[in-house]
């Protein structure tokens, strides 16, 4: 017989704000409305939140996994990931946090990506014809999303109709695309793509309105990975590039209801410009969201519920019925002080209380 665990007395993040205190029952890997409980936490004076999600990380060990489950961020949406049979590793790992692919991203031939050690030729992509054939290899190796590298240079990056091709080829198998952007010009082909998601936000200028209300019409999504971009202009503000710009983009953003993401870039990757540490610095990127004019509750629910539902996974994100058992139990309000995300009292991935 599977035991039942209930968390007693504490208040549920429900997306919209707190619920009046009640009992929350966890069966094997699931939430489920009631039961007899064999054991028995403590909830009074507490809030239980759904595990949070990092929209955007890049994972390189288990470790990395571990960090992030420490830290109440119970699934991972990787970046780039490769070779396929790390990816398949590491989508099995148990106890720690969850991980999601696009597996190998879509790059130019001049860009800093298509550079790495050990980058695969495959994903260097120059035409359209290219692009179709990029795409079959992704959904042949199960990615989960499709990732491009968006410049605004062609000589360095994709060529407009080429990242169109991906797009659209993406789209006829049913996938997302994400489109990594850090500068305005790059901003300006992934919206002219019709990409779903873009993750960074500009350093080197803040986004012109017109790209904003695009964005706003077709229903593009930021993951603006605030957290990144302030390490990025601390280490190249010689070259013009500015934090600021960043963060006053996603103001702009907000303002214009864009809908928002909770993602920072983490890796452990050396000799990258800047690595966020998996788990601590997606609090520290709620705090950077709120910085920019989100409140706690839109923050919150930008690293739940919005996250959960942009990419499709629909057991997490709230805490329901037959949803996924991924929680993060906090001593303290974060809907009124979102450093007390950090104040973990316990943490459960499927059911199982890692922390």
């Amino acid at each position: 017989m599977t035991a039942v665990t209930a968390i007693d007395g504490v208040r549920v993040f429900t997306g919209d704000g707190l619920a009046e205190p009640r009992r929350v029952f966890i069966e094997g890997s699931g939430i489920v409305a009631d039961g007899t409980p064999d054991s028995v936490v403590d909830g009074t004076g507490k809030v239980l939140l759904p595990g949070l999600i990092d929209s955007h990380m890049h994972v390189l060990g288990r470790g990395d996994l571990e960090n992030l489950a420490k830290s109440g961020v119970t699934t991972g949406m990787d970046m780039a990931a490769w070779p396929l049979s790390f990816v398949t590793e590491m989508r099995g790992q148990a106890g720690v946090a969850q991980v999601f692919s696009a597996t190998t991203p879509a790059v130019g031939p001049g860009g800093n990506h298509a550079k790495m050690p050990g980058f695969p030729e495959d994903g260097i992509v120059t035409t359209p014809q290219e692009a179709r054939r990029f795409v079959e290899r992704r959904v042949a190796d199960g990615a989960d999303y499709i990732k491009i590298v968006t410049e605004a240079a062609p000589s360095e990056g994709m060529d407009q109709a080429t990242v169109n091709a991906i797009v659209d080829v993406a789209h006829e198998h049913g996938l997302l695309v994400v489109a990594h952007s850090i500068t305005t010009g790059a901003f300006h082909v992934a919206v002219e793509a019709g990409v779903d998601i873009s993750t960074h936000a500009p350093l080197d200028a803040v986004l012109d309105d017109d790209t904003v209300q695009r964005m706003r019409e077709t229903g593009m999504v930021s993951s603006p990975t605030l957290t990144m971009m302030r390490g990025i202009a601390a280490t190249r503000a010689a070259a013009g590039l500015r934090y600021e710009y960043a963060r006053d983009t996603v103001t702009k953003f907000h303002e214009a209801g864009i809908r928002l993401l909770v993602g920072t870039d983490a890796n452990s990757a050396p000799g990258v410009p800047f690595a966020p540490e998996h788990g601590t610095s997606l609090h520290d990127e709620l705090g950077l969201m709120i910085d920019a004019g989100l409140t706690p509750v839109e923050a919150l629910r930008g690293a739940t519920t919005l996250t959960a539902r942009t990419f499709g996974l629909d057991d997490r994100g709230m805490i329901e019925p037959g949803g996924r058992a991924d929680l993060l139990l906090v001593d303290g309000d974060p809907t009124t002080d979102i450093t007390a995300t950090r104040d973990i009292v316990g943490v459960w991935i499927a059911g199982e209380r890692i922390r």
